[in-house]
């Protein structure tokens, strides 16, 4: 597998691959580079018939920030068309992650913001850290979780997705839990014991079973969005990305300024 960038992808001769997010210094957030890699690298590893499953996971303290700030500001500054192409290319990924032919186990600890939701939503399994913190942080800056969307509601169910997406509260790793979003949570210092003990028990299992396991349960469950809903969340992020308060949104959170839309508290006060 040729080199990348914002990745590394390593190989253990037991059979299987970790995908490392590694941007350890941005916090291993998205930018468009990332994400094209990440894009190739789900393609060479779904292509590999050797291996049992994958592991993604995040070098540093963080699982993902989110979105990277210079992406943003670039974003920003894109048409219509521009922010659909963008769109695109962030559903593309999504979309390969979800449809990998072997397992897939992602590792959660510190930050997963954003897009990151979707990474994890779109594995089969994931777990993590009891005090990560996790966030569906969009509307904060006037935008929506709308490429991923269709995969945090299958994960945490339409009624959690609607106050998390609507609120943009954050949740801890304990949290997560309990709503199914991570299988499993132990103390930060414990999780890569514990990763070793999940990598051991999968390695238990017949790879072409747990291959066959995986296909007919994406029948059965009905978890493959359709190509309208696809493109319906691609549209939706590119249009109010463009839009008035989009904007907005966008330039208040570069230049760490409140958005028009949220009222000092002087304005929240009741009037006689």
């Amino acid at each position: 597998m040729k080199p990348f960038n914002t990745l590394e992808v390593i190989h253990d001769p037991r059979g299987f691959a970790t995908l490392w997010l590694d941007r350890a210094d941005k916090h291993n957030a998205f930018n468009a580079q990332m994400i094209d890699e990440l894009s190739n690298a789900l393609t060479q590893l779904g292509e590999d018939a050797s291996l049992r499953f994958v592991l993604l996971r995040g070098r540093g303290r963080h699982f993902s920030a989110g979105a990277d700030l210079q992406w943003m500001q670039q974003a920003a500054q894109l048409d219509l068309a521009q922010n659909l192409s963008d769109a695109q290319a962030l559903g593309e990924l999504m979309y390969r992650l979800h449809a990998l032919p072997m397992p897939t186990l992602a590792v959660v600890q510190g930050a997963a913001f954003g897009g990151a939701l979707g990474l994890i939503g779109c594995c089969d399994m994931a777990i993590g850290a009891d005090d990560a913190q996790l966030c569906l942080s969009e509307v904060r800056i006037g935008l929506a979780p709308a490429v991923i969307s269709p995969f945090v509601v299958q994960a945490i169910g339409a009624r959690a997705a609607r106050r998390y997406a609507l609120t943009a509260q954050r949740f801890s790793g304990m949290q997560a839990q309990r709503l199914g979003l991570l299988a499993e949570v132990y103390p930060a210092a414990t999780l890569d014991a514990q990763v070793d003990t999940w990598i051991e028990t999968l390695l238990l299992n017949s790879p072409q079973a747990m291959r066959a396991s995986k296909a007919l349960l994406r029948q059965v469950d009905g978890s493959a969005p359709s190509k309208a809903l696809r493109e319906a969340c691609e549209q939706c992020i590119a249009q109010i990305r463009v839009s008035a308060e989009g904007q907005e949104g966008l330039q208040a959170f570069l230049h760490k300024r409140p958005p028009a839309w949220q009222a000092t508290p002087r304005e929240q006060e009741p009037r006689p």
